[in-house]
């Protein structure tokens, strides 16, 4: 069977670091096996939902270049949800009820004070033909709960979790249908998951309930179950659930300098027994994607730890793929010089200003200025060769006897006015025999 697995956010936000890890994880698992990945757009919420956030979770996506196989609305399925409801009431297997929030809130305050779980008692059950008609004649429409079977234990064999049993008897009969017939998450989900084929759910913790009601609806629907698998869900550094975790979206990531290759490297490790490493490789890091690796402790993310992958990342990325983020005129040779100091690609910009000037170099002692001069008289001297770096340093040692520091580092400051930087061998050449010697006259002056 091939591998199906799907995304399925709800377009009220935008994607946060929680949702992205969610969706990464579901796509490298089917790309692992080569089966497909699948984006279902949850927009049931009419109230709620935009089209803004459905574009905007399809442009998170690319930027990360996670690429969907297909594509689903679920506003453009309501036929479909029909259609299975119908036969689940022709089955007995939905009912009706009336209850207001209030009257449901009293019912579970008064549970808990007898110190027994807050379950729904069925009373929609016991209502007759006749209630049910008076309450329509008084205004009065129903919202639908499931009935879970209570004769049939809920067990799984979890992908992360491992074996999982739920007693039915003990939990509430969820409800799937508002008064005003708008759907609730569950049952809708459960029908996509037959109808578009998928063969694994990877999702938070957080749904571990879900799925043990959602299997009772897999099997009324007459359908197998997917496998489900649920991963600890992310906190933050601190050890704590985080706010800034569901605020932290990618827009604020892109703003902050942070590659796609990065935040995939961190996502895709975190949470594993894997170790998180600047792994620019999609195949790769799908072909070592496994399950049997993720731990059942909070996975903690770090944005300290993602700044610092960043940074590997940059250093590893051709120009090729950063060519449209530098700066005008900025070539190649130049790339590869200057990108082993960025800790973000926008610091180019910064460091080519250095290349091109115009520069303000500190201040030199007496002695270091006629150093410096020594050096512009011998770089005017000296053919430009391929290493003109190398030619300087080593003239400006036969001619002055200085060595290490006291050699390199007045003319680093002469021709960057920066203590460091990039390897003088690659930038020398890009700022250029006259440019270096004006430079090198300045400080000297």
């Amino acid at each position: 069977m091939t591998i199906t697995t799907r995304f399925a956010p709800s377009p009220t936000g935008n994607l946060h670091v929680g949702n992205i890890r969610t969706a990464l994880h579901n796509w490298l698992l089917a790309k692992k096996a080569g089966g497909r990945f699948l984006l279902r757009i949850d927009d049931t919420d009419v109230a709620r939902s935009r089209e803004e956030f459905v574009e905007g979770i399809r442009t998170d996506l690319a930027w990360l270049g996670i690429t969907a196989d297909g594509e689903e609305r679920q506003s453009a399925r309501f036929a479909l949800y029909e259609a299975e409801f119908q036969k689940l009431v022709s089955g007995g297997r939905v009912y009706r009820c009336y209850e207001s929030a209030q009257e449901l809130d009293l019912k579970r305050k008064v549970l808990l004070g007898r110190g027994m779980p807050p379950i729904y008692d069925r009373a929609g059950l016991a209502l007759s033909e006749a209630d049910h008609a008076a309450k329509a004649a008084a205004g009065e429409a129903p919202h639908w709960r499931f009935l879970l079977d209570h004769a049939r234990p809920i067990e799984w064999m979890d992908g992360v979790r491992g074996f999982q049993h739920f007693d039915p008897a003990q939990m509430s009969d969820p409800v799937v249908r508002r008064a005003d017939g708008s759907w609730l998450y569950m049952l809708p989900s459960a029908i996509d998951d037959v109808d578009m084929g998928i063969s694994d759910v990877l999702r938070g913790e957080d749904h571990v309930s879900n799925t043990a009601t959602q299997l009772q609806m897999f099997a009324a629907l007459g359908s197998d179950p997917p496998a489900f698998a649920h991963e600890a869900l992310l906190v933050g550094s601190e050890g704590k659930l985080s706010k800034r975790l569901g605020a932290l979206g990618m827009a604020e990531l892109r703003e902050a300098g942070i590659e796609p290759e990065a935040l995939v490297a961190l996502l895709a490790r975190l949470g594993t027994s894997q170790p998180v490493e600047a792994i620019t490789d999609r195949d790769a890091l799908a072909a070592a994607f496994d399950l049997a690796t993720f731990g059942r402790a909070p996975a903690r993310f770090d944005e300290a730890e993602l700044h610092r992958l960043n940074a590997q990342i940059v250093h590893r990325l051709p120009f090729a793929r950063v060519s449209h983020l530098l700066p005008p005129g900025m070539g190649e040779a130049a790339w590869e010089a200057i990108r082993p100091n960025l800790a973000h690609i926008s610091e180019a910009v910064d460091w080519w200003q250095v290349v091109t000037g115009p520069i303000v170099a500190p201040a030199l002692e007496a002695e270091d200025r006629a150093f410096i001069a020594k050096a512009a008289d011998l770089l005017d001297a000296q053919e430009w060769g391929e290493s003109p770096w190398q030619a300087l340093t080593h003239a400006l040692k036969e001619a002055t006897g200085r060595k290490g520091k006291p050699l390199f580092l007045p003319l680093r400051l002469a021709l960057t006015a920066q203590e460091h930087g990039p390897d003088m061998g690659a930038l020398l050449p890009l700022i250029g025999k006259n440019s270096a010697l004006d430079r090198l006259r300045a400080a000297a002056s």
